[in-house]
Order: structure tokens, then C-alpha cells, then sequence
């Protein structure tokens, strides 16, 4: 019959889905194509990881040697900030780092407000009470810590700050901007090389 189909092309259309599903010819770069993105994520996470890790370590070890260097008698606290600076550049290059230093008279003054006559029991100084002013500002802080590196004998609350954009950039990972940001601090008493100033006397009113 004429424009009939041969009998061995049928069978073969009938055996093509069997053929099909037995090739394994190209199963490879499918694979690979599947597998490949979720790798290389897991690979510049951890790459990302370690990086923040092993800055994380290198701060802390450069915070502390900075902050015993800075209790010495000859301390120079531009120099130990730069050293703190230098050592991260390698690790983390083109970070913000932001040192601040607090001087308090003793250790269990560390995160303590200054002393005042709590009238209304709520916590602040406020409406009129007096208070204290020992650290000499002029005014009531919740923090009787001073600014700097204070003097002989003082206790200094040193603390540093790194901002930076990691160098594998993995999104899921970071803040909005694109930065992360760590610190470290280290506690030191400064050298009795001279008498100790104690914290002022002088009274002041609260607004």
C-alpha cells in the first residue's frame, strides 16, 4: 500500500523512549551544571568564613598586645593603634578600624554611672537631682569612664572596631550594604608611675 510505514521504522519509534532512557551519554554536564553553583556557593562561604575568622583572631591578639603596650609609662597610643592597623591590612585590606579608649579609676568602676541622688527612683538623673561629677565633664554620664588613655595607675577599657567588605562577596551573608563589621577589647591598669588621680568632687544639678 503506497505511503505505508515500514514495519522496522515503527519499531524503532516504539523503542526510541526505551533508548532514551538507557543513554547515559551527557550525564556528566548535567550534573556538573546542577552541582557546580551549590559548590562553588559552599566554597566562597567558607573562604568568606575564614576570612572574617582569621581576622577575627589577629584583632583580638593585636588589641591586646596594643592595650599592654599603652599602659606603659612611655606608652604611645598612636603608635599601638597603627600596629593594630597593620596587622589586619593583610587580612582585611582597605578596612575602617575605630579605636576608643575609656580611663576609670578602678576596676569596679568599669560600666557604672556617676554618683547621684536618684529623687524619683527612675534611673536617670533627671529633674533637678544633684549629682557627682568624677569624671570633671560637667555633666552626669551613665558611664563614669573619661575619654583617653587616662593616667598612672588608671584602669583603660580599650576597644577597636573593623568595618570591611569581605573579598568573597557571598550576598546571603552580609548586611544590607554589603559590609561586615567585628571588634575586640582588652582591659589594662596602667603603671603606678606617679600618684593616681582619684575622680572629682564637684556637685552638679541634672536638667
Amino acid at each position: 500500500m503506497m505511503g505505508a510505514r515500514p514495519l522496522g521504522a515503527a519499531a524503532s519509534l516504539r523503542a526510541l523512549p526505551a533508548r532514551i532512557a538507557q543513554d547515559r551519554e551527557g550525564n556528566a554536564i548535567l550534573e556538573f551544571a546542577i552541582l557546580a553553583p551549590v559548590f562553588l556557593l559552599l566554597l566562597l562561604g567558607t573562604f568568606d568564613i575564614g576570612q572574617m575568622v582569621y581576622g577575627r583572631a589577629v584583632l583580638h591578639g593585636a588589641v591586646e598586645e596594643a592595650a599592654r603596650s599603652s599602659s606603659l609609662e612611655t606608652a604611645n597610643t598612636q603608635v599601638a593603634d597603627e600596629k593594630v592597623e597593620n596587622a589586619l591590612a593583610p587580612i582585611l585590606p582597605n578596612a575602617s578600624v575605630e579605636s576608643s579608649r575609656l580611663s576609670y579609676f578602678d576596676f569596679t568602676d568599669i560600666g557604672r554611672p556617676e554618683a547621684w541622688n536618684d529623687a524619683n527612683d527612675d534611673g536617670t538623673c533627671n529633674d533637678g537631682e544633684t549629682f557627682t561629677d568624677e569624671n570633671r565633664n560637667g555633666a552626669w554620664d551613665a558611664d563614669v569612664g573619661s575619654d583617653g588613655n587616662g593616667g598612672a595607675g588608671d584602669v583603660v577599657l580599650y576597644t577597636v572596631t573593623v568595618t570591611y567588605t569581605p573579598t568573597f562577596n557571598v550576598p546571603f551573608l552580609h548586611n544590607h550594604d554589603g559590609s561586615r563589621s567585628f571588634s575586640a577589647t582588652a582591659v589594662k591598669k596602667n603603671q603606678p608611675f606617679a600618684d593616681q588621680d582619684d575622680y572629682g568632687s564637684d556637685a552638679g544639678s541634672c536638667a
